[in-house]
């Protein structure tokens, strides 16, 4: 039984913050509710293509997107503008420890599914509230998507290449990532807010802003402005605080050095051929070589070209300096250590007869992640989950469904 095997989870959200800690939560053993709309579900199970495949190589209306989120859930199909949803849904939440939703602020209220309607008849629930701006402030009833929030929470500012360089510009990050660590911190939240209840406090209301989120990601940028006031600019794939650590041209292809100690930069400059670089005053402290950057890093690009990609990761990991290859995905998911800690899993899927997965990280060693089953069709478990947990009749959810309200 999974960590979290005694906990039911109702998750009333689209897309993908909400959906990823509810997959989480899920992966480790809590019984998760997935709550959508009738006839067409979470939004993203139309963000296709690509669809994932049947066993004759045609599509079938699962979107990869929406695959990439919602495993180990349970689907059931709800109409909540319904005053016959809303109860539905307020008998759920009533029987459920946790609630994750992603609606506007205020936008749950008109159906009395918000905090403090579900809190009446279930004073012990964790309702977690996604939003772009949070529940509070001059933004708080605007949408908001992770590529605007990458832009306005200042990660486009420091992600592309330099003014200057050719194709200079702000470029996001290649998958959503705000909308992830959301999903992250959401979890981190909700499992606090699990603990204080187990002490003896009772359920609290969690509100979490994609905003916030992407400003305390920003670690040592955040603070090498605070400290400054000088706001970080674009260095391509350059590190602001460490040289040399960056991507490099090799006679094949390119690979990543990231050299993190004074130590690390010896041992390279052994294995690059060039054993004065350590001593040199521009070079000899990781400070001297922030400082002389623009010397530094033309020169260590001079050398490497005279070897191929898997040369250097060969010398330089026998030599103890952390590189590595640039992989794309196929690469990736062949490299040997992928494939040793199984990050890529199948499960066996009611349209496709298997559909592919990514493994959770997550490795925890007495109460494992448990792939119990592949992400569901859109309301798959709509009978079975109102008949056990509600003690609905199959008629009584038949008129439901004949109705509209599922």
């Amino acid at each position: 039984m999974g960590a979290l095997s005694h906990l039911r989870v109702l998750d009333l959200s689209r897309v993908l913050a909400g959906p990823w800690a509810g997959q989480i939560l899920a992966d480790l053993g809590a019984e998760v509710i997935k709550v959508e709309r009738p006839g067409n579900g979470d939004d993203t199970r139309a963000w296709g293509p690509p669809f994932l495949k049947d066993a004759y190589g045609e599509n079938t209306s699962e979107a990869a997107y929406y695959l990439s989120a919602n495993r180990n859930k349970q689907s059931v199909t709800i109409d909540f503008t319904r005053p016959e949803g809303q109860q539905l849904v307020r008998e759920l939440a009533a029987k459920s420890d946790i609630l994750i939703e992603n609606f506007k602020v205020g936008g749950l209220a008109a159906y009395g599914l918000d905090y403090e309607s579900l809190k009446a008849i279930n004073p012990k629930l964790i309702y977690c509230s996604i939003t772009g701006f949070g529940q509070t402030g001059p933004y708080a009833k605007r949408a908001g998507y992770d590529f605007m929030i990458q832009g306005l929470g200042g990660l486009m500012s420091l992600t592309g290449r330099p003014e200057g360089d050719e194709g200079a510009g702000p470029v996001k990050v290649g998958v959503a990532l705000t909308d992830i660590l959301t999903g992250l911190y959401s979890t981190v939240a909700i499992l606090a807010a699990l603990a204080h209840r187990d002490q003896g406090g009772g359920g609290q209301h969690i509100d979490m802003a994609l905003l916030d989120v992407q400003v305390a990601c920003l670690a040592n940028q955040a603070m090498n402005y605070l400290t400054t006031g000088v706001a970080p600019k674009r260095l391509g794939n350059a590190h602001p605080n460490i040289v040399p650590y960056q991507d490099f041209p090799t006679a094949d292809g390119d690979f990543i050095l990231t050299v993190g100690n004074d130590g690390q930069f010896r041992k390279f400059a052994q294995v690059a051929g060039q054993p004065q670089w350590a001593d040199d005053p521009r070079f000899a402290t990781n400070k001297l070589r922030v400082a002389n950057r623009a010397v530094l890093i033309p020169l260590i690009r001079q050398a490497t070209v005279f070897k191929t990609t898997a040369e250097w990761v060969a010398q330089l990991e026998q030599a103890g300096v952390p590189c590595g290859p640039i992989n794309d995905l196929a690469q990736m998911f062949a490299d040997p250590q992928v494939q040793a800690r199984g990050l890529a899993i199948e499960l066996p899927h009611a349209l496709a007869g298997m559909v592919p997965q990514v493994a959770s990280p997550i490795r925890l060693s007495e109460t494992p992640v448990e792939y119990r089953n592949a992400p569901p069709l859109l309301g798959e478990h709509t009978l079975e989950v109102l008949q056990r947990v509600l003690g609905l009749d199959a008629g009584v959810v038949a008129g439901f469904k004949a109705s509209g309200v599922l």
